[in-house]
């Protein structure tokens, strides 16, 4: 399925005339490059860069750049299938001009995602991005539904200096606590200051759980522009922190003890303007289809943890009792279920009643992520799927016998096994496609062959400063 905003050879119409009114106008704000980014399979951003008079030029007939990195590994080794992974061929990157922006924290710098197609003009199977805009689009049309999504951003800020196999906080102040806030109050400043320069909406930053660790929260967009906003928060925070003399992990597990860094996704879905998640018959004002919705989500979790935790740091985050939602339950605002049903304010719910979903880190691909959980839901909502019952408290005091009563189960305890999951998980795989679904078992065997022999303190450390 092809939408109207996949590129196209020689550009889409009137794109090339924008883009050379884009170049000029970037040229006079001091801008002279262009950053063009994706996400590949392992969760890392890739990019190349371009003078800003080749926007043009790139709006009309992309910028070359090799299919092998959607097989390569965090450490930059590769695998292979049956179709990706070699040293052949080529792909062209299209940025999208909708999402040009110069970078407040990266003066001279402007930034933008791509979509990639081969030189032939189609679609490339394996480029995440296109991937989502395709799953979103199908919703639209079996089911006139569209989705709102926004990603949680939790970072750790290290001293720049220490060796890179160390991690050295840039900041002492408790959790939460208004001496971590004093004690980079320039620094976050900053990162708001470049954020609203950038047009993003911040709802909240503040001191988290973990030592040095902050998170942003930021508004809702439809899927794609919030995978693509989440990209270009990261490429700001790690600027605005090299800036201060620190520098930014988004790593799942930055020691191998204690909180890690989450990714946790907010997502709605709306259909003629309502919220299918407020207003309706059903438990906490839920709509029958936004319950299966729910249900979907629970059913395909233990696969889904293989694109929403995939780097073998994610299961040093994933235990019991450290709000990192490791058991496939619901609950109104329990933190400790995978999925945390919000049902917003008094007088807000309309607007703000969504679904946080919690076994989710940053190594993962926003694109994949968001992909694969709105089709895991829409399947519970075709099959009118029956919502379990919910959760209260700490899924994990619950006794053997109980947990298995209510249907509550742990999630994969590691990569390998939620690789098994999803391998047996025919929805998840259909959604991606044969090319994709194989370089996500692919990358994800070659990981977890990767720190096959180390410790969770070598993991870890190999991970540390990788997403």
């Amino acid at each position: 399925m092809t939408t109207l905003a996949d590129p196209v050879p020689g550009g889409r119409p009137k794109d090339v005339g924008r883009a050379r009114a884009q170049a000029k106008d970037l040229s006079t704000k001091g801008v002279h490059g262009v950053v063009l980014a994706y996400v590949d399979t392992a969760g890392i951003c890739r990019v190349k860069t371009i003078p800003v008079s080749r926007l043009a030029s790139a709006s009309a007939w992309g910028v070359g750049m090799s299919p092998v990195f959607d097989t390569f590994l965090a450490d930059d080794s590769i695998v292979s299938t049956d179709v990706l992974g070699s040293p052949d061929g080529d792909l062209r990157l299209y940025p999208d001009l909708d999402q040009v922006v110069a970078l407040s924290a990266q003066p001279g710098w402007a930034w933008a995602p791509v979509d990639r197609i081969t030189q032939e003009g189609a679609r490339h199977p394996a480029c995440s991005r296109t991937f989502l805009r395709r799953i979103v689009a199908d919703a639209a049309l079996r089911h006139r539904i569209e989705f709102k999504a926004a990603i949680e951003v939790e970072w750790v800020v290290g001293q720049a200096t220490a060796p890179d196999d160390t991690f050295v906080p840039g900041v002492t102040g408790p959790a939460y606590s208004a001496t971590r806030q004093v004690e980079l109050s320039d620094y976050t400043l900053e990162l708001l200051t470049a954020l609203a320069a950038q047009g993003v909406e911040v709802y909240q930053i503040h001191p988290e759980y973990a030592a040095g660790q902050f998170e942003i929260s930021v508004g809702a967009l439809d899927p794609v522009a919030a995978a693509d906003r989440s990209v270009l928060v990261r490429q700001t925070i790690r600027a605005v922190s090299r800036r201060h003399g620190l520098r930014a992990s988004f790593s799942p597990a930055v020691l191998a003890e204690g909180v890690g860094n989450g990714g946790h996704i907010h997502l709605s879905a709306w259909r003629d303007g309502v919220n299918l998640h407020s207003g309706g018959d059903r438990r906490y004002g839920m709509t029958a289809e936004a319950e299966s919705f729910v249900a979907g989500l629970l059913a395909h979790l233990p696969a889904l943890t293989a694109v929403t935790a995939p780097s073998p740091a994610s299961h040093l985050r994933l235990r019991p009792s450290q709000w990192a939602g490791v058991f496939a339950a619901w609950g109104r605002e329990t933190r400790e279920t995978a999925v945390r049903v919000i049902t917003g304010m008094t007088g807000r719910q309309s607007q703000e009643a969504n679904l946080e979903v919690k076994p989710v880190d940053l190594a993962a691909n926003p694109y994949l992520a968001l992909g694969c959980l709105i089709a895991a839901g829409l399947d519970g909502l075709e099959s009118a799927a029956p919502l379990p019952e919910e959760i209260s408290g700490d899924p994990a005091r619950l006794a053997a016998e109980e947990a298995a009563t209510r249907g509550v189960h742990r999630l994969p305890t590691s990569l390998e096994a939620s690789v098994e999951e999803f391998r047996r998980d025919e929805v998840l795989r259909a959604a991606l496609e044969p090319v994709l679904a194989d370089a996500v078992i692919a990358v994800r065997q070659g990981e977890t062959a990767a720190a096959a022999e180390l410790d969770d303190e070598l993991v870890a450390a190999a991970y540390r400063w990788k997403y």
